[in-house]
């Protein structure tokens, strides 16, 4: 049986800190909803029991972007893959900020790597709903790939800022992400 709150608890902050990954999920008003596999350590920050910032590298798509552009709801998702079963969800309102914006020094602060970094998302938890998560099958851990961090390290600020240009600016339905506009 499933409970919502409308804020973290310690017990769910706990949970949270030992996940490996999360699923991000947004959708504009008319188009594709977006369901995201996301990892990486040190990219998912608790404010407060309601604030969350989480970093967003560059890649293949901006999705993300461009729907709370049109809709500023957002869910995250993380499951027990070990231990205990539970799925635990955060309803929540986000905004993205880039590094234009006047909070960015502020919100990148938070993170030990900023290279390659697209936007920090302010996310405000709604609710928080958790459930039982016993028909989420068991996985062993083996690490985070490093494809990804070593392509970043092997790019210069100028070949990122190239690359989201080619790649960010307008999500697969063809919308907006506003990633280098005021």
């Amino acid at each position: 049986m499933g409970s919502i709150t409308e804020r973290l608890s310690k017990k769910d902050i706990e949970f949270i800190e030992n996940q490996k990954m999360f699923f991000v999920s947004t959708a504009p008003k008319d188009g594709k909803i977006n369901l995201s596999p996301k990892g990486l350590d040190d990219t998912f920050k608790i404010i407060d029991e309601n604030k969350i910032l989480w970093l967003n590298y560059f890649g293949s798509g901006n999705e993300t972007a461009a729907h709370l552009l049109e809709d500023n709801r957002m869910t995250i998702m993380f499951c027990a893959f070990d231990g205990e079963p539970n799925i635990l969800r955060l309803y929540c309102k986000a905004k993205a900020i880039q590094e234009r914006d006047d909070v960015w020094e502020e919100y990148i602060s938070h993170f030990s790597t900023k290279r390659a970094a697209r936007q920090v998302f302010e996310v405000t938890i709604e609710n928080v709903n958790n459930s039982c998560g016993m028909g989420v099958p068991l996985y062993d851990f083996i690490g985070q790939r490093d494809d990804l961090t070593n392509l970043y390290n092997k790019m210069s600020k100028e070949e990122h800022i190239t690359y989201m240009k080619k790649k960010n600016l307008v999500s697969f339905d063809g919308k907006d992400t506003k990633l280098f506009e005021d």
